[in-house]
């Protein structure tokens, strides 16, 4: 496993600062943020994609700091209702998938992404089965929109040898492990999981469980917490609506790893037994903590629990 870190942490400072900066912590490898949410701070996939100086230069600053790309990130909503706003996001993840080998990558992270209705303007993120509208259209998004979409993009994947990786994130379609199957087995295996466990955790889900039914679907993962404020969820429950900063009010919060209620060791170690053995990039977005404070003790904290060589020989001592 390769510790690596994912820029937008980082926008504040120029890319050589920024690589300079991870690489005198230890950091192996920069997740780029070049698309979508995570912004264009330090590379513009639409530029890279036609020029090829713009590439060269941003993997000379790679180079010097001695570090590589983990994975190119453009997280968007590629399926959105909006066709301009799906189209932006479809034409940034084409682009990440045709550039990635360049820049010394086999792997995209994005979102599965949330479609609408057959009419409306905005996403419609569907949580229960009834009353039976609410299932009709799950089936059309599903069948109709989701499921051709992806099996597109990974056939245009699989031409060009990379893994898209989608962050099972709640409010899209897929959010969870069943989802990220499903999509996973309709559409390809080019197709798979980026496990954070941050947007699970507040589901109830068991992330050592979650590794272990995912298996070698996973192809990337999110080094990042969350911690359940259990008063505030034995009166409102885990859906929360309020602002990320109003922290003695929700029920829950993104932490730095080792700061909330996942147990990293444990992930770790299942990784590994499902023979894991890709980027662990740490995404920080702690409300507590300015992004130098809690990446650096991210950094610390991860650095002494990963599992950095292959145990070929198993149980050595038998």
């Amino acid at each position: 496993m390769k510790l690596s870190v994912f820029s937008p942490v980082l926008a504040h400072l120029s890319l050589d600062d920024a690589l300079s900066f991870l690489h005198g912590l230890g950091v192996e490898q920069m997740e780029l943020g070049c698309g979508g949410f995570p912004g264009t701070a330090h590379a513009d996939i639409n530029a890279l994609v036609k020029d090829n100086a713009q590439v060269k230069k941003i993997n000379d600053a790679f180079a010097r700091n001695e570090m590589t790309v983990s994975a190119l990130s453009v997280h968007g909503n590629v399926v959105h209702p909006d066709k301009a706003i799906a189209k932006k996001a479809t034409d940034e993840l084409k682009a990440a998938i045709r550039t990635a080998h360049a820049l010394g990558t086999d792997r995209v992270v994005t979102f599965s992404g949330c479609p609408g209705d057959k009419t409306s303007s905005c996403p419609n993120w569907i949580t229960c089965p009834w009353p039976n509208d609410y299932s009709e259209l799950l089936d059309w998004q599903w069948n109709e929109v989701l499921i051709p979409y992806w099996k597109e993009i990974a056939a245009l994947a699989d031409k060009e040898g990379v893994k898209v990786a989608l962050e099972m994130h709640p409010g899209f379609m897929v959010y969870g492990v069943e989802s990220m199957l499903r999509l996973h087995n309709a559409a390809g295996k080019a197709i798979g999981a980026n496990l954070d466990p941050s947007h699970l955790l507040w589901q109830g889900v068991d992330i050592t469980e979650a590794i272990k039914a995912l298996g070698n679907a996973i192809y990337f993962f999110h080094a990042k917490d969350t911690a359940l404020d259990n008063a505030n969820v034995a009166v409102n429950g885990v859906l929360d609506t309020k602002s990320y900063a109003d922290v003695l009010r929700r029920s829950w919060v993104f932490r730095t790893v080792g700061y909330g209620n996942g147990d990293f060791k444990k992930m770790i170690s299942a990784l590994a037994a499902v023979g894991y053995d890709g980027p662990v990039s740490i995404e920080h977005e702690d409300s507590l903590m300015t992004p130098q404070e809690g990446l650096t003790k991210a950094i610390l904290y991860l650095k002494e629990i990963l599992i950095n060589e292959s145990n070929s020989t198993k149980a050595w001592w038998i």
